[in-house]
């Protein structure tokens, strides 16, 4: 038997070429998926495990002192169509006593993309009354994180909510 003569011969250069096309075409999806990936991460959680487990112990001590003062707060927050939250806090001591001359700021935080975060400074309206406007809040899963901050600058409160927005 002979062979069928073909037009062209499968030479070792072409062989060659197709397979540094091949692999090419691999690298290059590859490359591209890298960079997709890179570009929508949205980041680390901290900068450093190792300063963030230093600061745990007083992140603990914190958390009981705010337990022991036994406040109240109580947060509402509400999304118009046109993006613009409003977030409303009343807060009150352990003997039902509104709080007033402490600095309340809510921050409004993705889970999933750090990059959405905002942060909304709330205005004192009355005796325990706290309120404050942020816009550009898109729907979906968010973290209500509320902090009140005394005159010296240290953390009296800290609370974190998910909320969903419509």
């Amino acid at each position: 038997m002979t062979p069928l003569p073909s037009e062209k011969q499968l030479t070792g250069r072409t062989v060659l070429i197709l397979l540094l096309a091949f692999f090419g075409v691999v690298f290059g999806a590859n490359m591209i998926m890298m960079k997709f990936a890179i570009d929508t991460l949205p980041g680390t959680e901290v900068d450093s495990a190792y300063r963030a487990s230093l600061a745990f112990k007083s992140q603990i001590a914190a958390a009981h002192e705010q337990e022991r003062r036994g406040w109240r707060v109580d947060a509402h927050i509400e999304r118009a169509s046109d993006g613009i939250a409003t977030v409303a806090i009343e807060a009150r001591d352990r003997a039902g006593a509104p709080l007033s001359g402490i600095g309340f700021i809510a921050r409004l935080a993705r889970p999933t993309d750090k990059r959405a975060d905002r942060t909304i400074v709330l205005a004192q309206l009355g005796f325990g009354a706290f309120r404050g406007v942020a816009s550009g809040i898109e729907p979906g899963q968010w973290d209500l994180v509320i902090e009140a901050e005394g005159a010296t600058g240290s953390r009296l409160f800290l609370s974190t909510s998910r909320v969903v927005l419509n």
